[in-house]
């Protein structure tokens, strides 16, 4: 397991979740490849929802560990994990715990994205246009966000609230 960085941040421990104020914690990866951004599509319903790849911290592990992990346990694949890109909450609704997504930047080290469907729900994994993004349901809502730091070079952020629609 490679690191572009070591990531410090707080370790997540599962006993929190029982506590009415716990907000869970995903950390996810940004891989972009000649202008496409790997997805996995969840269905819920009869909607579709986009995640980007990562996952919930098993207690003890950092952030980049979950999602060196998380990659290798869905997709089969070794990840690099890089900068900080971005952050945003998604506060609690009646279907929903609050959830902080917490972004980086990375890139495949080794292997071929293949969905392994006995660890995950997803359907499948894609390769979504970055100039697409915008008109599919993600999950964090930051397809926006994402297109002005891919395309206009801005630099990450604290998002603050997320606006996420439920399915």
């Amino acid at each position: 397991q490679r690191f572009l960085e070591p990531v410090k941040l707080s370790y997540i421990y599962y006993n929190l979740i029982d506590s009415p104020d716990f907000m869970r914690c995903r950390p996810a990866l940004i891989l972009v490849e000649r202008n496409h951004i790997l997805l996995m599509k969840y269905q819920y319903g009869n909607d579709f929802v986009y995640n980007l790849p990562g996952g919930n911290p098993d207690p003890g592990e950092t952030l980049a560990e979950t999602i060196v992990r998380e990659c290798q346990e869905e997709l089969n694949i070794e990840v690099e994990v890089g900068n900080l890109l971005m952050v945003g909450d998604i506060l609690p609704s009646e279907n929903r715990d609050a959830s902080v997504h917490i972004l980086f930047e990375g890139k495949i080290i080794s292997g071929i994205p293949v969905l392994q469907p006995e660890q995950t729900t997803a359907l499948e994994i894609v390769w979504v246009s970055i100039s697409e993004i915008t008109k599919i349901h993600m999950y964090p809502n930051v397809s926006e966000e994402l297109q002005d730091m891919l395309f206009l070079q801005k630099p990450g952020k604290y998002v603050g609230a997320i606006h996420q629609s439920w399915f």
